[in-house]
């Protein structure tokens, strides 16, 4: 028989709906999500569950449908808090609008090189992608051979996918990743992964 350790791990990553206040660079806020949010969860996910484990970011827009969705399916859910957003410094709660009235071509610059050009207060790029990848790296461990749901946020989701890439840091912010958006990614015990599909609005 083959041990967990021989098997294929499947991961799905989920990120999260629309939340309460509609489009802004939330980061360690922890608004929950809106109405139009909870309907695309649910459409994303659809009647069947095929995991065996749900691993999400503790922040209420994730952790509330994982939580709902994990009772629907009697399924185990563990709170991952190295998942949590990247936090944003003064760019939380503002919308990019607001942001350029302030400084005009601050967001574009801070997408081209967001090493050099983070927000005041800022998690450091660098920080955010060790700890994230350090959640992961214990995800396999854990889970090997298994199916695992992770519900998470963008920033999460681009580092998981560099580090499964092989895609510097820095590039990560070229992965689109939509409300609700669903991509996965397959590892056997030599970890070398495939990406399966990335979902998108």
């Amino acid at each position: 028989m083959t041990s967990d350790l021989h098997r294929e791990t499947r991961i799905d990553l989920l990120r999260h709906g629309e939340p309460i206040g509609g489009g802004r660079f939330r980061g360690q806020m922890d608004d929950a999500l809106s109405e139009k949010g909870w309907e695309q969860m649910w459409a994303a996910v659809g009647d069947t569950a095929y995991w065996q484990q749900i691993v999400t970011s503790p922040l209420l827009r994730c952790c509330e449908f994982a939580d709902s969705l994990a009772e629907r399916h009697q399924l185990p859910v563990h709170r991952e808090p190295r998942f949590r957003e990247v936090g944003f410094g003064d760019w939380e709660g503002k919308t990019r609008a607001e942001l350029e009235q302030i400084m005009p071509g601050q967001v574009a610059r801070f997408y081209r090189d967001p090493v050099n050009h983070r927000p005041a207060g800022a998690e450091p790029l660098e920080t955010f992608g060790a700890r994230v990848q350090a959640g992961f790296a214990e995800l396999l461990e854990r889970f090997a051979g298994q199916s695992v749901l992770v519900v998470a946020h963008a920033g999460v989701i681009r580092v998981i996918m560099a580090h499964a890439l092989d895609i510097p840091l820095a590039s990560m912010y070229r992965i689109q990743v939509a409300n609700a958006g669903i991509s996965r990614i397959h590892t056997d015990r030599d970890r070398i992964f495939n990406l399966i599909s990335h979902g998108n609005e």
